[in-house]
């Protein structure tokens, strides 16, 4: 009844929204209703998903929350895929290439984010989809609990959850943007009711919900998105986008260049995806969600090809855009670059090149991706908080039934902060770029260790995680307005601004990793060999020494002499020691 009463106030809140706007503002009319239909589909997949978890429950062994998060760890190849897929394919990766690839000071050598999560799915499938599916972990952070204990791992959740948010406001500020451009809608009215669609139907069914819907929006954004390549390429307006890759028309050649002094910059960029992108909780979730470790492994790998074909239209998206000469376009000049619109480009090329029919089209192919990634990250913060802060940590004892609960309520929370944050900035990449980083500096290097390194122990993790973070702080980031403290080689001072030259994500992260290393092992051995009292142990380290096994050949002679002493001592009345 909770669950009801909650889609329902969101859904009559969304629709009053509509309505009042609706009465008062004229609108593109087909553009509202294909958008109408959509969510229609969208919510009707959820519902019929929603009824297929419930069946779920009641025939699983296992408990309702794993059913909600994992759903019931029965997700199949072709579903799997789907949902890998659909969850990395989101408006911060279709408006972010289109923006790369626009932007004069980048260009296509700079938007290479399908390569990047190619690496990614890749090395995911290689390292860590079978030891994680393995250990029917129910979250990313599940080895981190088990390992350091509830209060550590408390405090390295909060960087997941953050990444996540950061996500859901990442895709709703992409759909806003492109449904204002060319609807006409307000911002809020397009981040709002497309968030409260996102919300219902991931409360209705859980994983369920989000994995079948996943499907459905998958093949949207496929279709819609090479459907309105065709227009793009071939309008009179623009020039031969092969003509202006490496010529400079109407601005800088829309493939880029890569200057020397940038060299470890686009290689941090590329690090920072492609490796920090493993460190997502909602990868994790597609992985421990199938069916069987081979299942997780190979919706991977194809995960991987099926990302980079997604990855191609938006880029040829801003090339088009770059060969416009938008002065003969009703958008009129300047560019939208120099109008400091970058981040619409893929919207406006979308309604001023194309017939408006096609631009629907494309309406589609976002919402569709938006729908696809703010469902993923709603549930895998929620997952986290729930499984691993408030059923480990604050309510031991919860019932299944307070759960589920928890898990709803999280979910609304989450959205609503979620679509708060898009209020506060215009570029999908920006926030995207910002989740990204936390994750490869902060969460990466405590996953890769916490999984692969024996040695690794709380007292590590815990000097890691402030060193790391110090580090990270003090070398800065313009994107968000950071200063520069802790300046690198080849930092240099451009107009009263430091920027650093060095990769500084890559730095931060390996600082991270060698210091849980090196504090690990200098804990470990001054506990084991009694330089600390072992009342100081609060990590337990001591109790963590590892037995190596006896091979066979030593084992045996071991039993042979112990039994031979035995035999000396019941023959001769005294111990001897045996002669070997």
């Amino acid at each position: 009844m909770f669950r009801i009463c909650i889609c329902y106030l969101l859904g009559l809140s969304a629709c009053q929204s509509a309505l009042k706007f609706l009465s008062t503002m004229a609108l593109h009319i087909p553009g509202v209703i294909a958008v109408v239909l959509f969510y229609i589909l969208i919510l009707g997949t959820g519902l019929w998903a929603a009824r297929k978890s419930r069946k779920a429950e009641m025939k699983s062994h296992g408990s309702r929350t794993e059913v909600a998060l994992l759903g019931d760890r029965n997700i199949g190849l072709l579903v799997g895929i789907f949902t890998m897929t659909a969850t990395w394919v989101g408006g911060g990766f279709i408006l972010g290439v289109a923006e790369a690839v626009y932007s004069p000071k980048m260009g296509l050598i700079w938007a290479l984010m399908p390569l990047h999560y190619m690496v990614s799915f890749i090395i995911g499938g290689l390292f860590f989809a079978k030891p994680m599916r393995d250990k029917k972990y129910v979250t990313m952070m599940d080895p981190f609990q088990i390992k350091y204990g509830n209060v550590l791992s408390g405090a390295l959740v909060l960087p997941s959850i953050l990444v996540d948010v950061l996500w859901v406001s990442s895709t709703l500020l992409g759909l806003g943007a492109t449904m204002t451009v060319i609807l006409d809608l307000p911002y809020a009215y397009c981040v709002w009711i497309s968030s409260a669609v996102a919300i219902i139907y991931t409360l209705l069914g859980g994983l369920y919900s989000v994995a079948y819907t996943d499907v459905i929006q998958l093949c949207l954004v496929f279709l819609s998105l090479w459907l309105c390549v065709p227009f793009l390429l071939l309008n009179p307006i623009s020039t031969n986008i092969a003509q202006t890759a490496f010529n400079h028309t109407f601005q800088e050649p829309w493939v880029g260049t890569l200057e020397q002094d940038k060299v470890w910059k686009w290689i941090d960029d590329f690090l920072m995806i492609g490796l920090g992108s493993v460190s997502f909780q909602s990868f994790h979730q597609r992985t421990l969600s199938a069916s069987s470790s081979r299942t997780a492994q190979l919706t991977c790998y194809a995960a991987a090809i099926a990302i980079a074909i997604l990855g191609i239209p938006p880029a040829l998206v801003g090339a088009v855009g770059a060969s416009t000469d938008w002065d003969l376009t009703l958008y009129g000049s300047p560019s939208p670059y120099v109008r400091g619109e970058p981040s619409l480009i893929l919207p406006l090329t979308l309604q001023y090149l194309t017939p408006s029919y096609i631009s629907i089209i494309g309406i589609g192919a976002v919402a569709a991706a938006v729908m696809s990634s703010a469902d993923s990250a709603l549930l895998s913060a929620t997952s986290v908080f729930s499984s691993n802060i408030y059923k480990n940590i604050l309510r031991k004892q919860a019932s299944d039934k307070e759960m589920q609960w928890v898990i709803r309520v999280t979910v609304v929370v989450v959205g609503l902060v979620g679509t708060c944050i898009t209020f506060y900035t215009n570029s999908p990449l920006v926030l995207w770029i910002l989740g990204a980083d936390v994750s490869y500096t902060l969460i990466f290097p405590h996953l890769v260790t916490v999984l692969f390194f024996n040695v690794t122990n709380g007292y590590g993790a815990v000097v890691g995680y402030i060193i790391g973070l110090i580090v990270r702080i003090l070398l800065g980031e313009n994107v968000v307005g950071l200063p520069v403290v802790l300046r690198l080689p080849s930092c240099t001072l451009e107009e009263g601004v430091y920027v650093q030259k060095s990769p500084v994500r890559t730095v931060s992260m390996l600082c991270t990793s060698v210091t849980i290393l090196i504090f690990s092992s200098l804990a470990f051995f001054m506990f084991n060999h009694g330089l600390l009292p072992e009342r100081w142990d609060i990590f337990k380290v001591k109790r963590n020494v590892t037995t190596f096994p006896v091979d066979p050949i030593t084992q045996n002679l071991k039993e042979e002499a112990e039994s031979d002493a035995e035999c000396d001592v019941n023959i001769n009345g005294v111990p001897l020691q045996p002669v070997m």
